[in-house]
């Protein structure tokens, strides 16, 4: 089991903004320790030889050609119905 703390748990908590009672410090200390005790067994594992893979569906991308339609309305009798605007473009309150 790796060796995780009580304190190293109250830090990951605070970290995460979640307060914690005495009960669920302890599981939460046996509960990671464990967790980090089979991350630990993983990487004793020997992968030398192993190519990484990076993608395992075997799908690929696919690309369809770009069709401009034509709706018979022009830029400029779209923009004449804004409320208000600022060269070709809407003008919209600030949003902070």
């Amino acid at each position: 089991m790796a060796n995780l703390t009580e304190n190293d748990v109250l830090k990951l908590a605070s970290l995460s903004k979640i307060s914690l009672d005495k009960e669920e410090l302890t599981a939460l200390t046996t509960e990671l320790g464990d967790i980090l005790g089979y991350i630990e067994q993983l990487s004793s594992v020997d992968v030398s030889g192993l190519e990484p893979i990076n993608q395992v569906t075997g799908l690929t991308n696919v690309m369809r050609k770009d069709v401009i339609t034509d709706y018979g309305v022009s830029q400029e009798e779209l923009l004449k119905n804004l409320p208000a605007r600022s060269g070709n473009y809407m003008k919209v309150n600030k949003v902070l």
